[in-house]
């Protein structure tokens, strides 16, 4: 088995896997990369990827830096099944299509820059509605312990990684000379104990792992102390007048934000008559498909619907779907608790919250979950005086909060432990979606704890994995793949060529006939060398 690492490699976004098996080729996830001029390079660079020779994506969660580059991919030639779980499916839909809401509307807003700077060019959305509806159709749902086989000779199992809502972490089976080889690939990996979704379903055996390490060195604090350091950013912005504002992802962290809310309400610990608004369409439509599957939950969280209780239904709670409602927040006079996304505060509605409150002194920003290098929040976690947000420099005056305890993925202590459900000696563990630090740290702890062979594979390497030899990589990005992927190129090619046929009021255009026979000179010229 062959195993390329096409994104989340020492880094914590854009998850992808391609794997070559028994002459099949398919993907484990197919995330954007965020943070960055690089990662955006990395998004866009479809030659790498070579989607046209994948037959299937076994998708493990929802998140953007696990899904968001489907449409892409389907535009550059995929077009076979994506399983992932019902819940996923549902998740999946509205974050798609809000992405490319996202991506259409930054490259309007990219070219109207342009165009007033007087420079040429044009900025294309990585992708658009159009290409999401075009992907839609080939999602297929898969249950937790459904043992199914995507291509014969090959039978994958999707566990409960407690992460989000429908999160899988992925049993691949597969037989080398008779004799099984059995993969494992993380996804994200919950803590244990955290609001709504159940716990990370044990490990069972794997020859090979590849775990997931974004918090490898270091720990949560536990659920108490979160919601300790919550009602005090709360109570800090109260004093004083002025707002709180979480940036949170849409998905899973603004819901648990809501449920801790719920908790600090209800036992009377911050004021009964602060609003909270939640300022995300996609949010609300998150929220609406938690409520929908019920069933996901958690003992405690059932309980609690059992007894007729909503921790999505308060008093204090108004979610905010329209830009007009959205935008008289900031005018709203007094305290507010106002939950937006992005998490990462690189997109969405929550710049505007920063724009209008990160400068004020009394202000709180509490950052809930983690922030990638090159992103916004990041920048202001780690300090920096100002910060640069539709076009201008913003001071950061707020009073800025970042509480781990509320993070979706699992400590360092909580990878240990889940590692430690192993029933087998795994041949090898690699770590992946983790920051280079992060994972030594966290390697060398496996090592000596648990006697486990770690390695830390690095962007476009690929991997042979086998039952019979130790594992080798290598990194071939170069000798691999040409610097222009043709099959792509000539599938978008096709692509535009075709929406050109179906276009006769363009093509009965005065410049329609000349412009395409400067295309046929060019391409001629490209032909003959």
């Amino acid at each position: 088995m062959n195993i390329r690492l096409l994104g989340a490699a020492r880094t914590v976004t854009g998850s992808c896997f391609e794997v070559e098996v028994g002459g099949h080729v398919f993907a484990v996830d197919c995330g954007m990369h965020q943070g960055g001029k690089e990662a955006e390079g990395r998004n866009r660079e479809m030659a790498l990827y070579a989607p046209h020779r994948w037959e299937f994506i076994l998708l493990t969660h929802a998140h953007i830096d696990h899904s968001g580059l489907l449409p892409r991919v389907k535009r550059f030639g995929f077009d076979g099944p994506i399983y992932m779980t019902p819940p996923t499916q549902a998740l999946v839909e509205i974050m798609l299509l809000d992405s490319a809401h996202i991506q259409e509307m930054e490259a309007q807003w990219k070219n109207v820059r342009l165009k007033r700077r007087g420079e040429a060019g044009e900025v294309e959305p990585l992708y658009t509605v159009e290409d999401v509806h075009r992907v839609l159709p080939l999602l297929k749902q898969v249950d937790y312990g459904q043992k199914f086989s995507p291509t014969p000779g090959l039978v994958v199992t999707y566990r409960d990684s407690g992460h989000i809502l429908g999160s899988a972490f992925l049993e691949i089976e597969a037989e080398e000379n008779g004799r099984p080889l059995r993969v494992v690939f993380s996804g994200d990996v919950g803590r244990p104990a955290q609001l709504i979704v159940r716990d990370p379903t044990p490990l069972e055996e794997a020859d090979y792992l590849f775990l997931e390490s974004t918090y490898g060195d270091r720990d949560h604090k536990n659920e108490k102390e979160s919601l300790d350091e919550l009602a005090e950013a709360i109570w800090y912005a109260f004093r004083k007048g002025e707002k709180v504002v979480i940036p949170a992802f849409a998905v899973e962290r603004t819901q648990e934000i809501i449920y801790c809310l719920y908790l600090l309400f209800r036992e009377n610990v911050i004021p009964a008559d602060i609003p909270v608004f939640v300022d995300s369409p996609l949010a609300i439509q998150a929220t609406d498909v938690f409520r929908r599957f019920k069933s996901y939950y958690d003992e405690d969280m059932m309980a609690l619907v059992k007894r007729g209780e909503d921790p999505f239904r308060m008093p204090q709670l108004k979610y905010t779907l329209s830009t007009e409602e959205s935008m008289a927040i900031n005018s709203f006079v007094g305290t507010a608790i106002v939950i937006s996304a992005s998490g990462m505060a690189d997109a969405g509605r929550i710049k505007h919250h920063l724009k209008h409150n990160l400068w004020r002194e009394g202000a709180s920003i509490v950052f809930v979950g983690y922030q990638a290098h090159g992103t916004v929040g990041r920048r202001i976690v780690d300090g920096a005086k100002t910060v640069r947000i539709f076009g201008d420099d913003v001071a950061v005056r707020a009073k800025v909060f970042t509480i781990n305890g509320f993070s979706a993925h699992a400590g360092q202590r909580q990878l240990i432990s889940w590692v430690k459900t192993l029933k087998n000696k795994p041949r090898h563990i690699f770590l992946v979606h983790g920051e280079y630090e992060a994972q030594k740290t966290l390697g060398a702890l496996i090592e000596k704890e648990l006697g486990y062979p770690v390695s830390i594979p690095d962007y476009g390497e690929k991997i042979s994995i086998t039952v019979e030899r130790a594992p080798m990589w290598w990194k071939e990005i170069e000798e691999e793949v040409p610097t222009v992927d043709w099959m792509s190129e000539l599938i978008e090619i096709d692509r535009r060529l075709a929406e050109i046929e179906t276009s006769k009021t363009w093509l009965k255009s005065p410049e329609a006939k000349v412009r395409l026979e400067k295309l046929k000179e060019r391409v001629e010229r490209l032909l003959a060398g």
